[in-house]
């Protein structure tokens, strides 16, 4: 679907599945909801999917590969070299996703949606890598939305093959300084607190990207009422592939696990867009990143893990799926208050 296509898609949650969910919850012999948000996401799952069975054994981490041209301006560790050696990686499960995905019997696909060169890595290439965005928009308007049609491509793809279940990752030298740019004008907030050290740069590094991250805000202007703008402003590829992702799993009643950070940048960008699209994602991890904790804030969303990760490739959604499977061995297999002959618990005032 286009990307107006897929926006009029996306209604609000089943409450009726949802109520169902919970009232079968609150039927299972043990104490009502003590086993706190593992309940609460599985009503949410029920909600997005409008079924209160539970199904998640087939599922993806979708991770979109991207090279972004603010590296010229000396704010990463490492040279974009990096995205296309980790994003082979991947298809030789090397990485660390790819080993995380093995245990947590997830298939992962990773994407080249921007990378500044080809690789072995499937291309769904928009462009070879955005602009310096410190000297101009970092893409058109017409490659942010393709950008992100891309990412509702990939995902429907997925959704078609049968994947009840999607994660979102990226891989993409630079794009921390990016994701810090989306955050600061999307929250309005100073670039210095919401900046991070990324990959691990020096105290020198941080400032250079702190710069570069208030001269693209300065010279570009992105407008924070036009979401689809400060993307093409200040954004990059693998943002918007994520977005895509959030967007048509949100249209297809298909429950998307956010990552860190910069998928957090990802999933502010698509409830801009879309604002029902964030009651379809599930928050995994809080990253080590500085701006993590506020753009959890503005999504209204909890995270289960609190690891201070900051690796990005979709790891800390990967480590989510094993409770949420726990949840729902719990759900799916334990006796009812009738089946255990124990007077059924009612709350208390």
């Amino acid at each position: 679907m286009t990307l107006q296509e897929t926006i009029e898609q996306i209604h609000p949650l089943s409450k009726e599945a949802m109520d169902r969910a919970k009232a079968h919850w609150d039927g299972i012999a043990k104490p009502l909801h003590s086993l706190g948000k593992l309940e609460d996401v599985l009503i949410q799952i029920a909600g997005i999917t409008g079924k209160e069975e539970i199904s998640i054994e087939k599922r993806a981490l979708l991770t979109f590969c991207a090279d972004n041209g603010v590296v010229e301006e000396n704010v990463t560790q490492s040279g974009q070299e990096v995205t296309a050696t980790v994003a082979e990686n991947f298809l030789q499960e090397k990485a660390t996703a790819a080993i995380l995905c093995r245990g947590a019997h997830a298939d992962l696909f990773p994407i080249d949606i921007g990378m500044a060169r080809d690789t072995k890595v499937p291309r769904y290439k928009v462009a070879y890598g955005t602009k310096n965005m410190a000297k101009g928009p970092a893409m058109t308007r017409e490659e942010a939305v393709r950008a992100l049609e891309t990412g509702i491509a990939v995902a429907e793809e997925k959704i078609a093959a049968g994947y009840q279940l999607m994660a979102i990752g990226e891989m993409g030298i630079g794009n921390t300084t990016t994701s810090s740019a989306m955050a600061a004008v999307f929250l309005n907030q100073p670039v210095p607190e919401l900046t991070g050290r990324g990959a691990g740069l020096s105290s020198e590094g941080l400032a250079r990207k702190i710069a570069a991250i208030e001269k693209a805000i300065a010279i570009n202007q992105p407008d924070p009422s036009d979401p689809i703008d400060v993307l093409a402003k200040v954004g990059g590829f693998d943002i918007a592939g994520m977005a895509g992702v959030f967007l048509a799993g949100a249209a297809h009643g298909v429950p998307v696990v956010m990552d860190g950070f910069i998928s957090c940048v990802a999933a502010l960008l698509a409830a801009r867009i879309a604002p029902f699209a964030k009651d379809y994602m599930i928050a995994s991890h809080v990253s080590k990143e500085p701006a993590a904790h506020l753009l959890l804030a503005e999504l209204g969303k909890e995270a289960f893990l609190h690891c201070d990760m900051c690796l990005g490739e979709g790891t800390g959604a990967i480590m989510l799926f094993p409770i949420l499977d726990q949840a729902n061995a719990v759900y799916r297999g334990m006796a009812t208050f009738d089946e255990a002959q124990i007077e059924t618990y009612v709350p208390l005032t």
